[in-house]
């Protein structure tokens, strides 16, 4: 915020992209609490209502925690969904959700779904499935990144992401910029783009991060 500031007090436009930032005029994001809510709400069907869940949390920024809490949102309507955990860091990375899928397998006998917060940690999350061999877990997370892309066309247990569109929400941004520039200020302050989902029924229909626009 000291740095947002600085701008500000020089005249500057500030607006932030893809999560809050202190001080910036206006944001433009993912609806990620809508983006952990219809992935959760997958989670749900899949289980039929029922079962052992993981929540693999993130780096405490807005956007994870967002996720995170539409996620248990839904969850929560489910008395027989049953949260293992939902406090552990894997870092965003392929790696982290490695590391930490890898703990939880080894502590914990069944794991029916693991909600991850973003497309890096639940193709780790997999990897560390095969690795010990444990089958039959529904995986989603948040990003419709190209790698969940490649990992719902192949044989992994991960069955969804709710996708955001980084296009969209750049353009957005600079839009809203151009209309402060010219004094006229957002209806909110936030601006919530909304996520889809993806899934392996739906995913050849997809219109990826690198699509031409």
């Amino acid at each position: 915020s000291p740095a947002l500031n600085k701008a500000k007090t020089a005249g500057i436009a500030v607006v932030g992209v893809d999560v809050a930032a202190n001080g910036a005029d206006a944001t433009a994001q993912t609806n990620n609490v809508q983006a952990g809510e219809i992935a959760c709400q997958f989670l749900v069907e899949k289980l039929g209502g029922k079962g052992n869940v993981i929540i693999q949390n993130g780096p405490q920024v807005s956007s994870v925690i967002d996720r995170v809490n539409g996620c248990k949102s839904v969850l929560k309507k489910s008395p027989d969904i049953k949260i293992l955990s939902d406090d552990q860091d894997a870092k965003g990375s392929r790696e982290g959700g490695l590391n930490v899928m890898q703990n939880h397998l080894t502590r914990l006998p069944k794991i029916d779904a693991v909600f991850t917060i973003n497309d890096p940690q639940a193709i780790g999350t997999d990897l560390a499935a095969r690795q010990l061999n444990r089958k039959n877990i529904v995986i989603t997370s948040v990003d419709g990144a190209p790698d969940v892309e490649t990992a719902l066309k192949a044989d992994t247990q991960v069955q969804a992401s709710a996708g955001q569109d980084p296009f969209m929400i750049a353009q957005k941004a600079v839009e809203i910029g151009q209309d402060l520039l010219n004094g006229k200020k957002p209806a909110q302050q936030i601006t919530l783009l909304p996520s889809t989902l993806i899934t392996r029924a739906n995913v050849k229909d997809y219109k990826g991060w690198s699509a031409p626009r």
